[in-house]
């Protein structure tokens, strides 16, 4: 009899025919996102999981799943599981990096641009038959060719978003928990360390790029923004809990910073209506890693490094090999 797994979402049928080949496949293409307690009664007789960043594991849930061997993330941030806790109870976790670098890198120029230039607002402002004629001064943004831009978080996105800056003749500040090598910052864009207040103190466009963690909690708060130019734009691309959103919107509504574009929220999919009410706010559901290739190729990690866990004791993107 094949080992038994849960699949904790909806997922390509291809990847659960391919999962279905070793293993006896729990799957939820109803795509109900399950409570703490459901969780943990599904992980009950399983092996392993795959899973996305809706489901919490923690000290709480492995207590009560001690049959469970592996945990397959199909995402590259992993802040919705606990490590060491996995490692405590002798269960190997996964991620999903590399794959989505180049995709994710694309998105945040599509939304430093949307932010930038206005493009949402406009729109709005066009759908709602407001355009009668051109005037001078209609939605005056700010460029890009030729700005500095900043950059916190230079991991693998990071640099792939400072890469692609060179083509705008950009100036590249950044700040991370440790300075890249020579020959990294010549490849992004020649890209100059600095501290986290001389960045927001410079850039003219900051985008966020960094993992969530207790450290990097509200790492863009109140302070911060007050550090930011006038016409600055904000980008957060990482994850909801690294901008107090709170202290974001009041910057925005009060036009402390220009703009801001946002693929993830505090809370999400829940998160604060009043970004609803503001003009100068581009929103979208994370989707930054959301192209049909990215996404496949995502689902497709996360059951190679199932399989090679279960199978082999060694998956691919181990996060504790301690287990």
């Amino acid at each position: 009899m094949k080992p038994a797994i849960l699949v904790t979402r909806a997922i390509f049928p291809e990847v659960l025919t391919k999962l279905e080949q070793y293993f006896e496949v729990e799957s939820n293409q109803d795509d109900i996102i399950f409570s703490p307690t459901e969780l943990a009664a599904r992980l009950k007789g399983k092996v392993g999981t795959l899973a996305t960043a809706s489901a919490r594991i923690n000290t709480e849930l492995l207590q009560q799943v001690p049959g469970l061997k592996m945990i397959a993330s199909m995402a590259v941030g992993y802040d919705n599981i606990d490590v060491p806790a996995c490692t405590a109870h002798g269960v190997m976790a996964s991620n999903t990096p590399e794959v989505l670098n180049e995709t994710t890198a694309d998105f945040g120029w599509a939304l430093l641009m949307a932010t930038a230039r206005r493009v949402t607002e406009s729109e709005h402002w066009l759908r709602a038959g407001h355009w009668t004629k051109w005037r001078y001064d209609s939605f005056l943004g700010a460029d890009v060719h030729g700005a500095t831009l900043g950059i916190i978080g230079m991991g693998r996105i990071g640099q792939a978003i400072a890469r692609r800056s060179m083509g705008f003749d950009m100036k590249v500040v950044y700040h991370n928990r440790s300075r890249l090598s020579a020959e990294q910052e010549a490849y992004a864009n020649n890209a100059l360390y600095v501290s986290k207040e001389e960045l927001l103190q410079q850039a003219d466009h900051v985008v966020l790029v960094l993992p969530y963690s207790v450290a990097s909690h509200h790492t863009i708060a109140a302070a911060e923004l007050a550090m930011m130019k006038p016409g600055a734009t904000l980008v957060n691309l990482a994850r909801g809990g690294i901008v107090d959103d709170q202290a974001l919107i009041a910057a925005l509504r009060e036009h402390r910073i220009a703009a801001a574009g946002l693929d993830v929220f505090e809370n999400e999919p829940k998160f604060h209506p009043d970004f609803l009410g503001l003009s100068n706010v581009v929103l979208t559901p994370h989707i930054a890693s959301a192209s049909e290739a990215t996404r496949r190729a995502m689902a497709n990690r996360a059951a190679d490094n199932l399989i090679a866990g279960l199978t082999e004791g060694k998956p691919r993107d181990w996060l504790n090999p301690p287990a």
